[in-house]
């Protein structure tokens, strides 16, 4: 059997055992609470770990794995930006995110700053999360259709329709198992890629010995302090502030879970850089040559260099599934924007559960579409490096900071917000596109990046302790304070069959990731018997694969101990008996 016929094989398994385990699902979802919030008590690790594989992709091997190979240790440097983005979030954003006690972050916008400024914030949301998670999806069709041999638009297309399948039909379950899913299969094949590259560029010392001088500074090249500064910021603001993030905080089941929530995201985000970016900075070592986009090879490069047959399939299924993961969670949290925000706030607000799991269904079938779209086009502006950094640059502060805002300040008003963000879009625009059509000036990488983070954290500054210091509460926060307070004295407290339901989908989602995990063990046992080298660290990795999939196992003895203690425990019990 040929190295490419174990390595497609390896793909298609994996690939159709993660659309089952999505599948899984399509009866969970009971309601919009369910469908989109996990009844608000999936259990902290997993809402971490979601989180964590939510804003990987693919792209990180791509765009920082470029990066790396051309400038060495910065690549980790940028990244670092997220922990303490992570820490930031944890601290003083997650928590808050809970108490708000909305089902997406839009419901808060519409709550605090008013129905127009959340219809603005909506669409841009929509746009930004369309362009940015299509131009992820690229990378990973062209890692596939590279190392395979298929054509590169069917991949995307295949590739994208796999991957909106059981996001559309679970919901937010089904995405965070598949998270977990994919989180060990690309931490294994990872840790088979760095032992493996390391001792084919003949050691530690070899490797350090044929890089640059530069290659191990914290800053290089275009990547200047300047940079890592607006970075910092941006990343403060995207973790705590970005609409896919803010549904895992929501999901938990405390302001203390939500916190803990941030922090494994940010202890992860401090690790994991070094391990993902060191293969391609060996790469540099034993081959310097590539250049310009070439560049972006460099990981898939040094993957079919030092793996053996079989593990070149589960490196590509996991970067593969890792831009699922973080374009699933868009769109799970874009359909619940256009499900609860414009269905059911604007057009239809009388509508049923089962209305509104059906449009949640088919606005994420329809959005993915559109995502698969834009993956098509990215060759045509230049990249994936030159799209995200651009997106981030532009949208990021403007749309970002204003709602974060609103989450501590008194004096900010809706209209406020909706003129700093529109403002502030409009400079990056034109300083971005029409600037340096008319003119010799074009910003760099830093100076696009403190454009995009510094102008409205200082008039949101300039705002609140100059313009609005001698104000007093906003009429836009008094209402809201008065509506919170009214929403919380209607609240009525969920009926023992929504207790029930919620604890059924939790122990079966529980169940699911220990057989995933189980089953992943299993085949990397297997291709431990095929693998020509690396045996003994393959067995070691399946062993603690299998070890780890006790985990969920213990997290459901003491998720059972919990329910005990609750008025629909002993119901729950005796269904449990009789299910067994």
């Amino acid at each position: 059997m040929s190295t490419s016929t174990i390595d497609t094989g390896v793909i298609f398994v994996f690939s159709a055992f993660v659309l089952v385990i999505g599948l899984l699902f399509a009866r969970t979802g009971r309601n919009m609470k369910s469908f989109f919030a996990g009844g608000e008590a999936v259990p902290w690790f997993i809402g971490g770990l979601s989180l964590f594989m939510s804003f990987f992709s693919a792209g990180t091997f791509v765009a920082w794995g470029s990066i790396a190979y051309k400038y060495g240790f910065v690549s980790v440097t940028i990244q670092w930006t997220m922990c303490l983005g992570g820490l930031i979030t944890a601290f003083l954003l997650a928590p808050r995110w809970k108490r708000t006690g909305a089902l997406t972050a839009a419901e808060f916008i519409r709550q605090r700053l008013g129905a127009p400024v959340q219809k603005f914030y909506v669409y841009t949301f929509l746009i930004v999360s369309l362009v940015n998670k299509g131009a992820v999806l690229y990378p990973v069709a062209k890692l596939v259709s590279v190392s395979l041999g298929f054509p590169l638009v069917p991949c995307t297309i295949v590739l994208g329709l796999m991957m909106i399948a059981y996001t559309a039909v679970g919901g937010l379950w089904a995405v965070m198992v598949t998270d977990i899913l994919q989180f060990v299969i690309l931490t294994a094949a990872v840790m088979l890629v760095l032992p493996l590259s390391l001792d084919h560029a003949g050691g530690w010392q070899q490797f350090t010995q044929n890089v640059p001088e530069d290659f191990f500074s914290l800053v290089n090249g275009e990547y200047t302090f300047g940079f890592i500064l607006a970075f910092a910021l941006y990343h403060i603001s995207y973790i705590g502030g970005n609409w896919t993030f803010v549904q895992r905080y929501t999901s938990v089941d405390s302001p203390k879970s939500a916190r803990k929530v941030a922090l494994l995201f940010a202890g992860l985000y401090l690790i994991s850089p070094v391990i993902w970016m060191l293969p391609p900075m060996i790469y540099k070592s034993i081959n310097p040559a590539l250049a310009g986009l070439n560049a972006e090879n460099a990981y898939l490069e040094v993957c079919r260099l030092v793996l053996p047959p079989g593990l070149m399939g589960l490196m590509l299924t996991g970067m593969y599934f890792s831009t699922s993961a973080t374009a699933n969670t868009t769109l799970n949290v874009t359909s619940a924007v256009i499900t609860n925000d414009i269905y059911k706030g604007v057009v239809n607000p009388g509508a049923t559960d089962k209305q509104l799991i059906r449009v949640a269904r088919l606005s994420g079938l329809l959005l993915g579409i559109g995502m698969i779209g834009i993956a098509l086009m990215v060759p045509m502006v230049g990249g994936m490096i030159e799209v995200v950094i651009s997106i981030a640059a532009i949208t990021g502060g403007p749309t970002l900071l204003p709602p974060l805002w609103a989450l501590f300040s008194k004096k900010l008003t809706g209209r406020v917000a909706y003129i700093i963000s529109a403002l502030c879009l409009a400079v990056n625009l034109v300083f971005k596109f029409l600037v340096p059509m008319v003119s010799a000036l074009k910003l760099s990488r830093s100076q696009e990046m403190l454009l995009g983070a510094g102008l409205p954290f200082l008039l949101l500054l300039l705002y609140e302790f100059v313009l609005a210091a001698r104000k007093g509460p906003s009429v836009d926060y008094q209402q809201y304070k008065v509506f919170r307070q009214q929403q919380k004295e209607q609240a009525a407290a969920q009926s023992p069959e929504e207790v029930d339901a919620i604890h059924r989908q939790n122990v079966f989602g529980l169940r699911v990731i220990a057989f995933s995990l189980a089953f992943t063990a299993v085949l990397l046992f297997i291709l431990c018997a095929l693998a020509a080298t690396g045996k003994v660290l393959v067995a070691v990795i399946a062993s603690v694969v299998l070890l780890a999939a006790g985990i969920p196992l213990l997290a459901l003895r003491k998720l059972k101990l919990k329910q005990i203690h609750t008025p629909s425990g002993n119901r729950i019990i005796q269904e449990n008996n009789v299910a067994s």
